[in-house]
């Protein structure tokens, strides 16, 4: 049977959480509605961004840096960077090296900070922890196998934050481009990360520490930065018109900017996470990515709907080779993992349930820019 699409934007009924209203409209334009309420994009909305910004450089005047920013390479970080600057504040650019960057984002955060004098750090992983990860959760069986990284982003640039006694955090994510992903899909926890490792993991995780932290942002983790450490998490790119090819245009012409071929693609990896997604567990990330960009006017629904029909380029065949042969599996060994039964973090222990039971007290955060909303609402309200 064909997938029921939403009336209003392309999601269909294979994306996990979905819900239509009587009138065909799905949960996800909802989400999408009511972030745009919280962050307008009128008058009062760019009053609040420039006080915010104000604000921190306020807080931050007799140091060296206002904020910490993640940077990959591609379009949303490095643009998020540009914007800073233009606004006035010393960001320090943090790249998290994985084992799988794309060369050509290499040189744009190379380009993008020597032209912008921004200055990088590169937190660069274990690869024997980085890689025992990866095929633990391969392992697990779960649509959320690209978990540990973005745990390891997040835990590097609150690591950095803490040593340089910076209190603010910015990531370069829009949902109005990108969409929110549902929570099946990617559920983001470090026990969740810890009870994988412990069953289907090899080398021992190194301990955590609040300058390094490694893979571990657990509860315990994540309180200590912040409250004790006072960190906050600001996604400039909610606040502001941010079309996607007017940005292109911008970062070629100001920083020298070279597109990777396709959204994720800073990160080589991508391309077999995408191959997986779609081979064994029927997904398709482009659904909610498209779908955003449908809502804000930057995509046809119909163009949204005839794109998904088709695999996506960033399935290349030589890259997922490489990908598998880099992680060190043989195809036999590959094989067993595809053949394995899909399962979600639902299936492992994590905290989800001591997190609904205090959900209300993380909704607070929300307002304390220690939590992003959009967060709060995939896993509480929406997905």
């Amino acid at each position: 049977m064909n997938p029921k699409i939403c009336s209003r934007c392309s999601i269909d009924s294979t994306v996990a959480g979905v819900r239509f209203d009587p009138s065909g409209e799905c949960n996800f334009c909802k989400m999408h509605d009511e972030l745009d309420r919280a962050y307008p994009l009128n008058e009062k909305g760019r009053e609040n961004f420039e006080h915010l910004m104000g604000t921190i450089r306020e807080n931050s005047r007799d140091k060296p840096y206002d904020c910490v920013v993640g940077i990959s390479g591609g379009r949303d970080s490095t643009y998020t960077l540009y914007l800073l600057k233009k606004m006035g504040l010393r960001p320090l650019a943090v790249y998290f090296n994985d084992g799988f960057s794309n060369p050509v984002a290499g040189e744009n955060m190379t380009r993008a900070t020597k032209i912008l004098n921004v200055d990088m750090r590169t937190i660069t992983s274990d690869w024997r922890e980085s890689k025992d990860l990866r095929i633990a959760f391969l392992k697990a069986s779960t649509p959320d196998f690209g978990m540990p990284t973005d745990l390891g982003i997040a835990a590097a640039l609150y690591g950095v934050a803490a040593k340089e006694k910076i209190r603010h955090v910015m990531i370069g994510q829009s949902f109005r481009t990108e969409g929110v992903c549902p929570l099946e899909w990617l559920y983001f926890e470090g026990k969740y990360l810890k009870q994988v490792h412990h069953l289907f993991g090899s080398v021992p995780l190194r301990p955590w520490k609040p300058e390094d932290p490694g893979f571990n942002l657990g509860l315990s983790e994540f309180c200590y930065y912040a409250f004790i450490k006072r960190i906050k998490t600001i996604l400039p790119l909610y606040y502001i018109e941010y079309n996607r090819t007017d940005v292109d245009e911008i970062l070629s012409r100001e920083l020298g900017w070279i597109n990777t071929g396709a959204h994720y693609y800073d990160d080589l990896y991508q391309s077999l996470m995408t191959y997986i997604l779609r081979v064994k567990f029927g997904i398709d990330r482009r659904l909610f990515n498209y779908a955003a960009l449908v809502r804000s006017g930057q995509m046809t629904r119909k163009e949204a709907i005839e794109r998904t029909h088709k695999i996506y380029s960033i399935e290349d065949p030589k890259v997922i080779q490489l990908c598998i042969k880099r992680l060190g599996l043989t195809p036999e060994e590959f094989d067993e993992i595809m053949a394995l039964e899909p399962k979600t973090f639902k299936d492992y222990r994590t905290n989800y349930n001591f997190l609904v039971k205090i959900k209300y007290l993380i909704k607070i955060t929300t307002y304390l820019h220690i939590v992003p909303k959009s967060t709060y609402m995939k896993y509480f309200e929406f997905c």
